[in-house]
């Protein structure tokens, strides 16, 4: 269990040769996240702001359409062992949406990003479920800490 609710990501642009390692899912989740970030650092005054926007739904209908099956099956298993009165979203959901980049390349994401859920140890904690890539896993981030609950391959 992590001490810190913030914590790092690395993206495929910072890996080089390791994204061709990184298994399809990892790949579009990188994806999505990306562009997030490259939406997030225009203004809604910008004129590519709405192609940028338009391509994220898009990378979010494919993902979702293409992984959402197993995600939510997975997801399913997640929340009916830490949090079994919330009920189960698309798996973009519970994709970071804000996040800022440092200045070594990394991003960090905090405390509120995913989806709030009502944990079973505490449902008024204001827990959440974070899908992240690399490898592909879901944190659960509580007051008491960060917990990886299912990672892909273990």
């Amino acid at each position: 269990m992590l001490n810190k609710f913030s914590f790092y990501i690395i993206f495929a642009s910072q890996l080089g040769t390791k994204k061709k390692e990184m298994n399809t899912i990892d790949s579009a989740m990188i994806a999505i996240l990306e562009k997030r970030l490259e939406l997030s650092k225009l203004s809604y005054s910008d004129d590519s702001y709405d192609d940028v926007e338009e391509l994220l739904h898009d990378l979010e209908d494919d993902f979702n359409e293409k992984y959402g099956d197993k995600l939510e099956d997975i997801l399913e298993k997640v929340h009916l062992k830490h949090c079994p009165e919330s009920d189960v979203l698309l798996p973009t959901a519970y994709l970071a949406k804000k996040f800022v980049e440092t200045e070594d390349g990394e991003i960090e994401i905090g405390k509120k990003e995913g989806v709030e859920v009502e944990w079973i140890e505490n449902p008024a904690a204001g827990a959440r479920l974070v899908l992240l890539p690399s490898p592909t896993r879901i944190l659960l981030m509580t007051p008491k800490g960060v917990k990886v609950v299912w990672e892909e391959g273990v």
